[in-house]
């Protein structure tokens, strides 16, 4: 999503969740891509966690012990946090192209392959009292392990019916995604607050120029 200048400085706080599943919204952390400067939500692990617990991937006790075993290893939390922008731009790479109607390159493919192999290892199905549930089982030291739940979503996703759904906003220098569940999947714009309203904006000043 393309911001205005008064706007630009808007963190992983008050990021506007549009994508309609939180990996989605993951791979728009990062907006303005055709820019040169692009802007950067997930600019420390810190703000990895805090988006973390918008989307309930972990909740305020995990945030806290994470952000504790961050401070106390920063180049794992550095680490961890270079992992995680690899991850989203690999998925951004899989999703605009699906968007797009083209195949995903091989290599992307590839990598999500090695990615989702990773995580696998980490999941277990284990007895609750509702009959079974998966569990993510880490080490108390894995300061990525908030990257497997991502991984596992994306390649639920990728190879679902709601992956025709997906779009990238009609705003050319926008570049969002996010999943169409209007019903008669016409919607264009990741908001129309946003993008849709600066479209409509450009579309009366060249009618008038005209």
């Amino acid at each position: 999503m393309r911001e205005g200048q008064e706007t630009r400085e808007r963190n992983i706080a008050n990021m506007e969740l549009v994508g309609g599943r939180p990996v989605v919204d993951f791979v728009n952390t990062l907006s303005d891509r055709s820019h040169t400067a692009p802007l950067e939500r997930l600019a420390s692990y810190d703000e990895l966690l805090l988006w973390c617990l918008r989307e309930d991937v972990i909740d305020q006790a995990e945030q806290t012990r994470l952000h504790r075993l961050a401070t106390a290893h920063p180049r794992k939390a550095a680490a961890a946090l270079t992992a995680a922008r690899q991850l989203r731009e690999l998925l951004f790479q899989l999703f605009e192209s699906s968007a797009s109607g083209r195949v995903p390159p091989a290599e992307a493919r590839t990598a999500i392959h090695g990615w989702l192999l990773e995580a696998a290892r980490r999941r277990r199905l284990e007895p609750s009292p509702a009959g079974l549930r998966w569990l993510w089982y880490r080490g108390d030291d894995d300061l990525d392990w908030m990257l497997w739940p991502l991984v596992w979503s994306a390649a639920d996703l990728l190879g679902s019916d709601d992956l025709g759904r997906l779009k990238e906003c009609a705003q050319d220098d926008c570049r969002w995604l996010f999943l169409d569940l209007s019903k008669n999947r016409s919607r264009r714009w990741c908001t129309m607050e946003q993008c849709g309203n600066r479209a409509k904006a450009r579309r009366h000043y060249e009618r008038h120029k005209t």
